[in-house]
């Protein structure tokens, strides 16, 4: 490993590809340590605009936008990884960009992510690269239903895949994914598993590690609904979660936060779903409970700074708040009834407009127990409600 370079301290300005909820809650935190915030996103009124010194109004793809937001930058990162590779290697050449390509390229590709974790014998679900119909016929027969069908790169929240039930299922799978003859695509069994797991764990540029304690999550049709922490699983499930975390991190050459998702099965091991070279959804709940967010933890990992620890000061839980209807002016009620519930913390996008299933903001509980912690997100998140105002 090479020797770490001198810290990046406040004033400084970190520049960050991606403009959304994750930028918007990483640039809270770089400002509570002083640093300045330029922002990379298509959309000027992004949910990170508020809290950045400037936005640099381009895609994700915009190299020359890039440049010359990482022109008044110390650092670079990205809080999606759907970011071009193009752009990092770009600024690359300029700037340090944490984390940087080996972590993006691993990640942002379904099939290359499955390759990487295979060389590093990470157990895996079953699954096949699928160009053709001949291929998913292939490997369902090898495979066996049900079967998910995803698109290898720009997949999220559920979006860009479906689940194969069986032979008649099969017909115009591809062309529904609107894949053009030839584009990859991943077929995985689909699984039975007890629970669905996380771990979050920064390293630092010297190749410090601080994990967090697994937590526990809930999917609704590819979208997270509920996280929390501690996990309640045994101690050796959590042991192994962490140790394979950790091991993965030092894989990708991370310097930042990365997450690792995972399927515990019913006979007690775990298997990879998903990495994210990044902060993540599952992780809001350190915000309020562990004793460094991990939104502060990958600023100070990026600028070269001490790890703080991922301890945490009390049993916590997310519940994300979506959009419910059609497309229309964003208008929250029930924040009195819903802030009146104890340990209750609100956080809200600021994202201007409301539709079906958008993620809007997130509420998190804190309790001595998991269970209670949960009790409280979930009765905090009933009383929350989009207005009718806008309707059509």
């Amino acid at each position: 490993m090479a020797s770490p370079t001198a810290p990046i301290l406040p004033p400084a300005t970190i520049g960050i590809l991606g403009g959304g909820q994750l930028g918007r809650m990483l640039g809270l935190a770089a400002r509570e340590l002083g640093y300045r915030i330029i922002v990379l996103d298509p959309d000027p009124a992004c949910p990170a605009a508020a809290v950045a010194d400037r936005v640099e109004v381009g895609g994700y793809e915009d190299v020359a936008g890039a440049l010359r937001l990482a022109a008044d930058c110390a650092v670079m990162t990205y809080e999606l990884e759907h970011v071009s590779a193009v752009v990092v290697e770009a600024l690359e050449a300029v700037r340090p960009v944490r984390p940087g390509l080996t972590a993006l390229r691993v990640t942002q590709d379904r099939l290359a992510e499955r390759a990487f974790l295979e060389a590093n014998d990470v157990p895996l679900v079953p699954w096949r690269a699928v160009h053709t119909v001949d291929d998913l016929r292939v490997a369902a027969a090898e495979l066996g239903f049900p079967i998910r069908l995803k698109a290898a790169t720009g997949g999220y929240d559920g979006r860009s895949q479906f689940r194969i039930a069986d032979n008649t299922a099969m017909i115009g799978a591809i062309a529904r994914l609107n894949a053009h003859h030839g584009q990859s695509l991943l077929a995985e069994h689909e699984v039975a598993f007890v629970a669905e797991l996380s771990v979050i764990v920064a390293r630092g540029e010297d190749g410090t590690i601080a994990p967090y304690p697994v937590g526990r999550n809930r999917h609704d049709e590819g979208i997270l609904v509920e996280s929390a922490a501690p996990a309640p699983v045994d101690a050796s499930v959590a042991v192994a979660a962490t140790a394979l975390a950790t091991r993965l991190a030092a894989a990708v050459e991370l310097v930042g936060v990365m997450t690792i998702e995972l399927f515990l099965m019913p006979d007690g091991t775990l298997v990879v779903n998903e990495l994210a070279p990044r902060v993540h959804n599952s992780g809001h709940w350190t915000i309020e409970a562990a004793i460094t967010s991990q939104f502060e933890q990958h600023i100070r990992a990026i600028c070269g700074l001490p790890l703080g620890r991922a301890t945490l000061r009390a049993a916590a839980a997310t519940v994300n708040l979506l959009g419910t209807g059609p497309r229309r002016p964003a208008l929250l009620e029930g924040l009195d009834a819903a802030l009146a519930i104890d340990d209750v913390h609100l956080h809200v996008y600021d994202k201007h407009e409301v539709f079906e299933r958008r993620k809007m903001g997130h509420v998190t509980a804190t309790g001595p127990t998991v269970d209670l912690a949960l009790g409280r997100a979930l009765a905090a998140h009933a009383l929350l409600r989009w207005s009718e105002e806008g309707r059509g």
